[in-house]
């Protein structure tokens, strides 16, 4: 089976902190994608997506990671590391509660802490050994270091960096001396010799972590292969502020502009979005920097996702083409939230958010930023290849968009609610491109159920108040009977979600797109919801699914509901199965 347009897939997205495997330690790992891989398979589904997989620090949003390229520690396999015995294994978690772990939601501190101390472990059997005698792993580890040489030192040495302050990844807490990769290197050059060993062998420590992480997946994507199931993974548009990529190389990011999105008035309980937009805090890139090597940053970044996945979703591929940035840090948003723009201005020097290069004001603007973001994006594609890079073009997309990803033959969303007709009613599925992407939900948005038992109880509510709430209740039927009107079937009267759950995804199967996907929540006809935007809460990105992955198919209702969807991915034509061909 190849990677083509011509064979429509269907596929799952799940974050795989959410996946409980046989053996993880309270955190989805490459042993739970190896399950999932078997179990979406046996389903008939050819294809698995997943969040960003990139290492994170203090903040375990899988989009503000400390590295575009270091892999996540927490997503290795501990039970096969080869350097790990199972008595150091016993003797690292002795007295530590594993099943209390390994039951509730990701606990960030304690899951890190345990990993970074049994990995640690196998460290110091691997240098006792292999790495003295020179053995077959200690030069397939050398290997690994001087062919990412140029990503790997500087990540090491933030990594170092880190733990000396109390792991902490804000560089510019730091002593100046530390505060970038060239300052590092020269303090660290100053030290005395015992000090130097000792930090160098801590730089190490993380190197070897990364051969084992990027070791571990490289394997898990060769199994995905001979299951015929390609991965999706995920390249955010943006780099943390805080990350080894701007401490490493600061020459290629423009610390004085973060970038966002514009203002959003659907987003009506965030004050400050509803004014000033979105501030993510990622540094807005120096283009003209990149330019001169070839944009030899971008390279490397999708070079080293292509080992691991068989497609690469761009998040917010718009930037690209411009990117929305403020002249301030989100620290200080709530400073600029109450002030008006010249207030704003007298702060900033006078600047204001604004897109950068251009916003689409006029045509010239538009074809100028059309041009950039075709003339990026070729390089990209020349890294991944035909039809393996897939656009995330949500949000405010100008009109020139969608025409400039199909002409560069890379699939952009096509999410039904959003999709207008002329008619103020929903485009049918049939009319996708097929070059697309079809599905109900990403990782931000709230699950098909709590969308439609939300409708249901605001018609329900107004049985009992007919006249107070007549205008809701008429708007709400008519967003219910324009989506099953979508779907191909009709709602004469409150009907709960288990009615409506099975056609609704039988209608995405049916669609136009290549690609149809389906969120593991909608799949399982759940509310569980693993990110609400804007929200500071805990419980975003840690929520975990209920139950072990190797549990689903002894569950009757899910197996039931399964089997009638294997049924639909076949009547479809995007059954999977047989090996990938063709991907590398």
């Amino acid at each position: 089976m190849r990677l083509t347009p011509e064979k429509p897939l269907a596929g799952i997205l799940a974050p795989l902190f959410a996946l409980r495997g046989k053996n993880d330690l309270g955190v989805g790992d490459v042993g739970a994608l190896r399950e999932f891989v078997d179990w979406a398979a046996e389903h008939g589904f050819g294809m698995v997506q997943l969040l960003p997989i990139n290492e994170t620090g203090n903040d375990h949003s899988p989009y503000n990671a400390i590295s575009s390229v270091a892999l996540d520690p927490v997503t290795i396999e501990i039970a096969a590391v080869e350097d790990l015995g199972g008595a150091d294994f016993d003797e690292v978690t002795r007295g530590l509660d594993l099943d209390a772990l390994r039951s509730g939601p990701v606990n960030y501190p304690k899951v890190k802490s345990l990993k970074r101390a049994l990995l640690r472990r196998a460290f110091e059997n691997f240098n006792g050994a292999d790495w003295k005698k020179n053995g077959a792993r200690a030069r397939k580890f050398r290997g690994f270091m001087a062919a990412q040489e140029r990503w790997l030192e500087p990540y090491a040495l933030f990594r170092a960096l880190m733990e000396t302050h109390e792991g902490s990844e804000r560089w510019d807490l730091w002593p100046n001396l530390q505060q970038s990769a060239r300052k590092a290197q020269r303090w660290l050059a100053a030290q005395p010799a015992a000090t130097r060993r000792g930090f160098e062998l801590e730089m190490r420590f993380f190197m070897y972590v990364q051969w084992i992480a990027w070791s571990q997946w490289e394997a898990a994507k060769k199994h995905a292969e001979n299951r015929g199931v390609a991965l999706m993974g995920d390249v955010p548009f943006g780099v943390s502020y805080y990350s080894a990529d701007v401490f490493g190389e600061p020459d290629l990011f423009d610390p004085h502009w973060s970038g966002g999105a514009p203002p959003e008035p659907l987003f009506k309980d965030d004050a400050f979005t509803c004014k000033w937009g979105q501030n993510w805090g990622v540094p807005l890139y120096r283009w003209d920097r990149m330019r001169k090597d070839q944009l030899a940053w971008w390279r490397q970044r999708v070079r080293m996702v292509r080992d691991v996945f068989h497609l690469f979703r761009i998040d917010h591929i718009l930037g690209f083409y411009r990117i929305y940035g403020f002249p301030w840090r989100p620290q200080r948003n709530a400073e600029f939230l109450p002030l008006t723009p010249e207030e704003a201005q007298s702060l900033t020097g006078g600047d204001l958010p604004r897109f950068h290069c251009f916003d689409d004001s006029t045509p010239e603007h538009k074809q100028a930023n059309r041009e950039q973001g075709e003339a990026f994006l070729r390089v990209l594609l020349e890294e991944t290849g035909e039809f393996r890079l897939v656009g995330e073009d949500l949000g405010t997309v100008p009109d020139y968009v969608r025409p400039s990803l199909l002409s560069l033959k890379i699939p952009g969303f096509r999410i039904p609610f959003w999709e207008q007709g002329p008619d103020a009613g929903l485009v049918q599925g049939d009319a996708y491109d097929a070059l697309s992407v079809a599905t109900f939900a990403t990782h931000d948005h709230e699950p098909l159920r709590a969308t439609w038992e939300r409708w249901m109880g605001v018609i329900r509510e107004a049985l009992d108040r007919p006249e107070e709430m007549a205008a809701e209740r008429d708007s709400t039927w008519w967003e219910v009977r324009r989506f099953a009107n979508w779907a191909g079937f009709e709602v004469p009267r409150i009907l709960p979600f288990e009615e409506v759950h099975l056609p609704l995804i039988s209608a995405l199967f049916r669609s136009r797109s290549w690609l149809a996907v389906c969120m593991i929540t909608d799949l399982f006809g759940s509310t569980q919801r693993f990110n609400v935007p804007g929200a500071v809460s805990e419980s975003n990105w840690s929520q975990r699914l209920a139950q072990p992955i190797a549990a689903w198919d002894s569950e009757p209702q899910l197996a039931e509901r399964m089997r009638r969807i294997r049924e639909m991915l076949v009547a479809t034509g995007r059954m999977g199965g047989g090996q990938l061909g063709g991907v590398h």
